[in-house]
């Protein structure tokens, strides 16, 4: 979650007015994440998050989000629901730009996670893996491998930044796993952005994930690959083991990993790892003027890329 586009207070009063979710008593920022406009809004009846969506989200892939949310959510997934306004619509226009209200979720992301989070990160994201098998529709990875190519050219276009370093391990990379990319694992719906700003946590048990708008079809085993990047290393790019354990545990206690997804996932984690990598490394090079959010350092992931391509640890440890 984060600000790129300032809304007032009176902007905002006749965007409620539509919906019947009480008087606006107060509403503020939240300055983390990278992607979307999130503002937390209290009103007479209940607290509530508006997100207004930015450029790099197609708005004809909303209401697969929305759809999906509703889905999870009367499988009894703890994840926010969408709001209707009086006309039964749950995404609306704020300032030009498409905007939803979602149910708030109580609890708070974790400062240090603990190999017990992991864990419930991991049946966490199995039992989303399995409520979603008769969700019917369909939305393709906008990030999806064959596309990571094309996002770095743009940041190759700009020359003289900090990062120009990475640049020439980059294009090794991704012509590495153009040549080692799995094709055929078990596929379905992954929520694809799995990282601690995300999960929420309540006296120390889950109570939520939130941020839905990366969600889409690829491989399972993809989205574990990203969650372990995200939660099994510390921002210096050391691997705790303990942690990686008791989220690959947590995770079979809905879904039982099959032996080409164990094979295949040294790959996969050098993949998660790239995609985050190229970009946090556009949005540092692309970062918008006056957006309320400090993009985050590319450097954290290129070490977690250089442990996976030195350590097959994977089929070792499961």
């Amino acid at each position: 979650m984060a600000v790129f586009s300032p809304v007032n207070k009176e902007d905002l009063l006749s965007f409620l007015q539509k919906y019947d979710i009480g008087t606006l008593e107060k509403f503020e920022g939240i300055l983390e994440g990278i992607e979307n406009t999130n503002y937390k809004i209290t009103t007479s009846k209940d607290i509530f998050i508006l997100t207004i969506f930015e450029k790099r989200v197609n708005t004809e892939d909303l209401p697969f989000f929305i759809n999906l949310q509703n889905h999870l959510a009367h499988k009894n997934f703890k994840c926010p629901q969408p709001i209707t306004n009086k006309e039964g619509k749950s995404i609306n226009i704020l300032n030009g730009k498409p905007a939803v209200v979602i149910s708030f979720l109580h609890g708070k992301k974790v400062g240090e996670a603990t190999p017990q989070h992991c864990q419930q990160v991991g049946s966490t994201l199995s039992f989303l893996h399995q409520a979603a098998k008769d969700f019917k529709q369909q939305r393709t990875n906008g990030m999806q491998q064959s596309q990571w190519s094309n996002l770095f050219g743009e940041c190759q276009g700009i020359k003289d930044h900090p990062y120009m370093d990475l640049i020439k391990p980059i294009e090794e990379e991704l012509l590495y796993l153009d040549q080692h990319w799995p094709r055929n694992l078990p596929q379905g719906i992954i929520h694809a952005d799995v990282f601690q700003d995300n999960v929420f946590f309540k006296d120390n048990q889950f109570s939520g994930l939130i941020d839905f708008y990366f969600s889409c079809h690829d491989f399972l085993a993809y989205d574990i690959a990203i969650t372990v990047n995200a939660w099994c290393f510390n921002d210096k790019g050391k691997f705790d083991n303990d942690k990686f354990q008791s989220l690959i545990a947590g995770y079979q206690v809905n879904r039982l990993l099959s032996h080409d997804e164990k094979q295949s996932m040294p790959v996969i984690l050098r993949g998660a790892a790239i995609r985050i990598l190229i970009t946090r490394l556009y949005d540092q090079l692309y970062h918008p003027a006056g957006a309320f959010v400090i993009p985050k350092d590319p450097l954290e992931y290129f070490s977690i890329l250089q442990f996976h391509q030195t350590h097959n640890f994977f089929e070792v440890n499961i």
